[in-house]
């Protein structure tokens, strides 16, 4: 791999925010094309970044600065690159589920979903299954994540997949769940496509869902 490559990769495993922007400047100036910065150093990084948090060696704190190195960078890059050049992995949308206030787990998932290179749209928190429903009619994603943290409000999730149903939906997007009351029993209850137990298996499981797999 080129140095600079290299060096914006370690910057962004390592969370080094304050020195990601001169790297990434240097990187250019010496030609480096803005797609092999933004796949060979930084999504490599942030893959680097999901295997140590899958095997506990390092923490959200530390998760949380690696993604937030990583969209620096990309804020430096995005204006080289044409739009047809952007090369999304595919859309998601993601939101916490009625009743449910709960966003620092579903931030992270959708950091980590950036930084693999997905395009992620955020419909926050406590949403509807209407709203829901008008939000994937207009965006038609290729998968959608839900959380919740309350187990009062995990039914809500049952709910969303039988409106998908109801409304000629659901076999239009991948549906992937998470949260800290949910599991893989209650993901197979309900119908989801897939339970991912961090934000790490929640990039696995986005990229099998958009590989088809």
């Amino acid at each position: 791999m080129d140095e600079h490559l290299e060096q914006i990769k370690n910057m962004v495993v390592s969370g080094k925010h304050k020195e990601i922007e001169d790297v990434v400047k240097k990187a250019i100036e010496h030609n480096a094309s803005p797609q092999k910065i933004i796949n060979d150093a930084m999504i490599s990084a942030m893959d680097v970044v999901g295997e140590r948090f899958s095997a506990g060696e390092i923490f959200v704190p530390e998760m949380l600065v690696a993604a937030a190195t990583m969209k620096k960078g990309l804020d430096m890059i995005k204006p080289l690159l044409k739009s047809e050049d952007i090369g999304s992995k595919g859309t998601i949308i993601m939101c916490t589920v009625k009743g449910d206030m709960h966003d620092i787990g579903k931030n992270l998932v959708i950091m980590m979903l950036e930084g693999a290179g997905f395009n992620v749209i955020d419909l926050g928190v406590d949403l509807s299954v209407a709203r829901l429903i008008e939000k994937l009619e207009q965006v038609k994603p290729a998968v959608l994540g839900l959380s919740a943290l309350l187990t009062t409000t995990m039914p809500e999730m049952k709910k969303a997949i039988a409106a998908l149903e109801a409304n000629g939906l659901r076999d239009t997007v991948k549906v992937m769940i998470g949260g800290a009351p949910v599991d893989a029993a209650f993901a197979d209850k309900i119908g989801a496509d897939g339970y991912g137990k961090d934000a790490a298996e929640a990039v696995r499981l986005a990229r099998n869902f958009v590989a088809g797999i």
